[in-house]
């Protein structure tokens, strides 16, 4: 008794359900890849750069405001590295990289500079050689820097950088269960190469033709899409990896512009790449359609055949 029909339906089953578990795995890892990256360039990036931004310019503040002659004290020079550091700590709590946590500590430097500008200006309003003017300074510096703690404005925002990269290094470097997602699409795609090439050898030999056109345009599409994601993968990867180590970096002053022009070209068109992924679920369906598409008629045709 002839079981060629069983075997096209099993063949039929196993392409059908390959396909689709193959699409899905590979949305999911292509996917989380291009989020995260994503959300490297769009807030975790920014965030970092202008806590980085806020410190330098809290730092050329405090070179404006010499403890002798304190002309850049309370106006000018002083006022406006204070202000940049207040538009750049507003950048960073919009960034929201690290939650209620980091808002919070936000918060708090800013009142902390607040303080630190009061206790400048103090001194700026002292006559020469005030006693009073030292003391003022030195409070503010307590305020801004003070030696053996991290409960000053510098120390927080350090400690609030650490936390922002910590978020950046988990965006940029894949943890284990999305290399074991990639491994699992491999073996998938991989397995169902396998099976697209045993039914088109099995219709050949079963149906004697040269080649199923469906089943040969399923393979080679589903070659291409695969190397496509995973290049894709490669270069995104590849820019993230780049990105945090400009990130690590530490820059101040004109290196922080620098290191956002870079960071910005090592994550240019991610968001394009991760608006992809809604397609790979659309060309999975469709190469899934067209595999049936090669087994179907044969199946007809086998039934046509055995009713004749």
């Amino acid at each position: 008794m002839s079981t060629t029909a069983y075997d096209l339906r099993l063949r039929l089953a196993v392409l059908v359900a390959l396909g689709l578990a193959a699409t899905l795995v590979l949305f999911a890892a292509y996917r989380s890849v291009h989020d995260d990256a994503a959300r490297l360039a769009e807030a975790s990036s920014p965030g970092v750069l202008a806590v980085d931004t806020a410190r330098s310019a809290l730092v050329l503040a405090r070179e404006a405001v010499p403890e002798a002659g304190l002309e850049g004290a309370g106006t000018g020079a002083f006022q406006t590295r204070v202000s940049v550091a207040h538009q750049a700590l507003a950048l960073a709590a919009s960034e929201n990289v690290t939650g209620i946590e980091g808002r919070r500590t936000l918060q708090t430097v800013t009142g902390l500079i607040a303080v630190y500008a009061g206790w400048v200006e103090q001194a700026h309003r002292e006559p020469d050689g005030s006693p009073l003017r030292t003391a003022y300074l030195h409070y503010a510096d307590r305020v801004l820097d003070a030696p053996g703690t991290d409960e000053d404005i510098m120390g927080r925002l350090a400690e609030l950088r650490a936390q922002q990269l910590a978020v950046a290094e988990r965006q940029a470097e894949p943890g284990r269960p999305l290399t074991l997602a990639w491994v699992a699409a491999a073996v998938l795609f991989t397995a169902l190469c396998a099976a697209l090439w045993e039914a088109q050898r099995f219709t050949r030999r079963r149906f004697r033709r040269l080649a199923d056109p469906p089943l040969l345009a399923a393979t080679a599409l589903w070659t291409a899409g695969a190397a496509t994601l995973a290049w894709h993968t490669f270069r995104t990867r590849e820019g993230t990896a780049q990105a945090l180590r400009e990130l690590r970096g530490t820059p101040t002053g004109d290196g922080i512009a620098t290191a956002g022009a870079r960071v910005a070209r090592h994550l240019a068109d991610v968001d394009v790449r991760a608006a992809a992924s809604d397609w790979i679920l659309v060309g999975g369906v469709a190469l899934v359609a067209l595999s049936v598409s090669g087994l179907l008629p044969r199946i007809a045709e086998y039934r046509s055949g055995t009713r004749r």
